[in-house]
């Protein structure tokens, strides 16, 4: 048999055993699959397609892990690279390419929603387990390039920090980025959130969203929606986004849809980016919150000090024990909870402390707003609000509150919601650096004499001296704890209040004035 004819079939028996399809559908699949190939003529038939899609079955490793799939759309995509059907041969045109062939596969939005609301009426846990395996299936989280990813813990006074080193988002090669260049603007959609994603063919500057499929919710009364992120972060790496294409904004009506998130989905946490640069995330066009089923440090970090506002008694306040300046809220009624953290949202948006370096707002520009969290804990409400400043300065031009530069070398991209929790996201530029920089530390080698390595010297030479002993065996365990160590700094550097006497006699005064 032809080998594209039997992938098709294979795909097909890929979609029987993920139950993307039923076996009603193979014949209208394989014709459908044969059409985006271009292809007229077909060697076997839905027999065969049943027969692989059992064989799945038996292999349920491969199944869960994508690696069968990833095989499978690399044959029929190399097909297609070379019948000229993609455009391109790198990374960017592959991935519109075997995304449009997933979208054959994925189920329309109607039918995605009515399983996900007959799940959510019997156990939301149900219903978020079924989706988040849905969107793995489709290939819209790309589990085999999830894995790829480099991941550790590391203990710190703080608690056990995650660093994860980021190699499942695709680096455009020089082609495709300067074909983005010229390619047509386009409005369409607005952005990579906007719901209009949802089946979009994508093109070389927006990824394809064929495969994607997206849940309606309402929040506060308004219409949102829920998706998984499709790099995964952290278990059950969710966003909830806003319906239109409208700003960030920290406001009392965040911390309510904040709540009314955790009303829905009890078992998942949910926070928002800040919504000024530098201290926000990386698209503050498109308000949206980010969630999922994960415990981060934060989370599992004491209160330090508890404090009372006057009016708010009944409600549980403290700072928590963080590399950043986190206040703690906790009781069981969140009316109250939304209450109080407006109150202290308005007073930090006009609070100043020259002493502390903190300035409410320089020539009318607004430094000051809030990273806010809210989860479950038990039958109580709790919500974080990181206190944050984007204040820059002539020493420190990319953030007073941000990564200093002599962390840059690991770390220097904005400190957003995901890091604000605990867990950094490095760059993938790290995974060759480490590795050079440990040959260099086993053989004796000068660090500044090579480009990966010089601007890591420095960090080398400081700690290097505390181990005794540092050989193959142990090296890659050392570099993993001193990239840890550097996280715990970076977020420190990002805490306006400082763990110092002096930094938290200047938290306190804040406290006071609410």
């Amino acid at each position: 048999m032809d080998r594209i004819d039997e992938a098709i079939l294979k795909l097909t028996g890929y979609g029987l055993a993920t139950e993307l399809i039923e076996p009603e559908d193979v014949i209208y699949i394989i014709n459908q699959l044969l059409m985006t190939l271009g292809r007229d003529d077909f060697k076997g038939d839905s027999e065969q397609a049943e027969a692989y899609g059992k064989a799945l079955l038996d292999d349920e490793k491969s199944l869960k892990d994508g690696s069968v799939l990833e095989d499978i759309l690399k044959t029929l995509t190399d097909y297609a690279v070379e019948a000229g059907l993609t455009g391109g041969d790198s990374v960017v045109y592959r991935d519109l390419f075997d995304t449009k062939l997933m979208g054959v596969l994925t189920p329309r939005p109607s039918q995605v929603i009515e399983e996900f609301r007959e799940l959510y009426a019997e156990d939301p846990k149900a219903a978020t387990d079924w989706y988040y395996g849905f969107s793995q299936d489709t290939d819209y989280i790309r589990r085999y390039r999830i894995a790829r990813d480099m991941k550790w813990q590391t203990e710190t006074e703080y608690g056990d920090l995650d660093i994860t080193i980021n190699l499942s988002k695709p680096e455009k090669d020089p082609k495709a980025i300067a074909a983005a260049k010229k390619a047509p603007q386009t409005a369409y959609p607005k952005c990579q959130l906007c719901k209009e994603n949802e089946g979009y063919a994508g093109r070389v500057n927006h990824p394809a969203r064929e495969n994607h499929r997206v849940i309606p919710l309402e929040i506060q009364g308004s219409p949102w929606c829920f998706q998984y992120s499709p790099y995964v972060y952290y278990n059950e790496h969710c966003i909830v986004f806003n319906s239109r294409h409208i700003p960030m904004k920290i406001e009392r009506a965040t911390f309510a849809k904040l709540f009314d998130f955790v009303k829905l989905f009890p078992h998942y946490f949910v926070g928002s980016n800040a919504d000024l640069p530098i201290v926000g995330g990386s698209i503050l066009s498109h308000d949206h919150f980010q969630g999922g089923h994960y415990t981060f440090a934060m989370e599992k970090a004491p209160i330090e000090r508890e404090f009372s506002v006057p009016g708010y008694e009944d409600i549980r306040a403290g700072v928590v024990k963080w590399p950043m300046s986190c206040i703690r809220l906790d009781g069981p009624n969140p009316d109250r909870l939304v209450d109080l953290a407006d109150h202290i949202l308005t007073s930090w948006r006009a609070y100043s402390d020259p002493e502390a370096s903190i300035y409410a707002e320089t020539d009318g520009e607004p430094h000051n707003t809030i990273t806010p969290i809210a989860r479950r804990r038990g039958t109580d409400f709790e919500l974080d609000l990181v206190l944050r400043n984007n204040l820059t300065t002539e020493e420190h031009p990319l953030g007073l509150f941000h990564p200093h530069e002599e962390l840059h070398h690991i770390k220097k991209e904005n400190i957003g919601l995901i890091e604000v929790m605990g867990l950094a996201v490095l760059p993938a530029r790290l995974k060759q650096e480490m590795a050079d920089v440990r040959e260099a530390i086993l053989s004796g080698a000068d660090l500044r004499a090579k480009e990966t390595t010089a601007k890591h010297a420095d960090w080398v030479d400081a700690f290097l001296p505390e181990y005794k002993d540092v050989t193959e065996r142990n090296i890659d365990d050392i570099l993993q704890s001193e990239i840890g160590k550097v996280f715990a700094k970076v977020l420190e550097d990002a805490g306006v209040f400082k763990r110092d006497a002096a930094g938290q006699a200047a938290f306190d005064r804040f406290i006071k004035t609410l």
